[in-house]
């Protein structure tokens, strides 16, 4: 089985931007985990703070991996482009994110990506993406 997780902006500042919400592990050591626990999955990852270059990655994706995790992060409340390239893909996509959206401003309770994910899981902090590996194996 192959996983690919696509992370979007800011979320290369793990560990360092804002701990209290985000924890003080860098996205790099928990990757490092995940591969170790999951040795069986192929786990790729891939980070960018650009829109443009998420849609790329989603749409190279397609057809390549068995299932897709994104944390889209502030895209998710904003981007219809991530959404449409989302809904054009065959591969399974389950949405991630670290905090509790819901527990934040109320702009970050709307998501334009989650009608088109298998699911969404937020709020259990970096566990969030080894829930949503253990839901598509």
């Amino acid at each position: 089985m192959k996983i690919h997780i696509i992370n979007g902006p800011n979320l290369n500042l793990l560990g360092k931007r804002e701990p209290e919400i985000y924890g003080y592990q860098s996205f790099h050591d928990y990757i490092d985990e995940l591969q170790k626990k999951y040795q069986e999955i192929d786990i790729s990852y891939f980070q960018s703070n650009s829109e443009g270059e998420l849609i790329s990655e989603l749409q190279e994706s397609d057809d390549q991996v068995d299932a897709v995790i994104i944390n889209a992060a502030a895209y998710t409340h904003t981007s219809v482009g991530i959404a449409d390239a989302i809904r054009a893909i065959k591969t399974p996509v389950v949405e991630v994110h670290i905090s509790n959206i819901y527990q934040r401003e109320s702009f970050r309770h709307h998501s334009y990506i989650a009608a088109y994910c298998v699911g969404s899981i937020s709020g259990f902090g970096l566990n969030s993406y080894d829930l949503a590996i253990q839901s598509m194996i």
